[in-house]
């Protein structure tokens, strides 16, 4: 955090510690914010590999609108550019956290967001690396409905079911 509780006020922004994977994101209006909960044990799965998944999935769903995104080695998350350290930036948080198996907390996706509230933290604790979103590759506002349609089917293609069946 780069701000004190003042600023933080004074943008209308909260601050909630919680207890999970990463370190500090933001969570706003114009993105995919997603808790899924599985029972990681019924679906044979380990964290890393539940983890794997859903970055996979992101990926998935960017690549339906031709961005090319990646996994940047050490660090959790789904990445533009991965493969440049002066380009590499962040274009979905990972942070979930298993107990009992079952997986709490999750991911967020940024499309529309406004990218202005990350001026005010290290996201994920990173100070050499950038944030982005779809629509500032895009150069256009995104349909949030059309991409939650598009990574609610790349979430059924890489767990490997569907939704109806849950």
């Amino acid at each position: 955090m780069l701000i004190n509780k003042d600023a933080l006020e004074q943008k209308g922004v909260q601050f909630f510690k919680i207890d999970r994977g990463g370190d500090i994101t933001y969570h706003g209006p114009g993105q995919i914010v997603g808790y899924p909960i599985f029972n990681l044990e019924a679906f044979s799965l380990g964290v890393k590999q539940y983890i794997f998944n859903i970055e996979e999935a992101i990926i998935l769903t960017l690549a339906a609108y031709n961005i090319q995104a990646g996994r940047l080695n050490g660090a959790i998350g789904v990445w533009l550019n991965p493969d440049d350290p002066a380009k590499a930036r962040k274009i979905c948080a990972i942070g979930v956290k298993a107990s009992r198996y079952v997986s709490m907390h999750g991911f967020a996706f940024n499309v529309n967001t406004e990218l202005s509230y990350y001026h005010s933290i290290n996201p994920c604790g990173f100070v050499d690396k950038g944030v982005t979103s779809m629509q500032k590759e895009l150069g256009k506002e995104v349909e949030l409905k059309e991409v939650k349609e598009k990574l609610l089917k790349s979430l059924e293609k890489v767990f490997n079911f569907q939704l109806e069946d849950i």
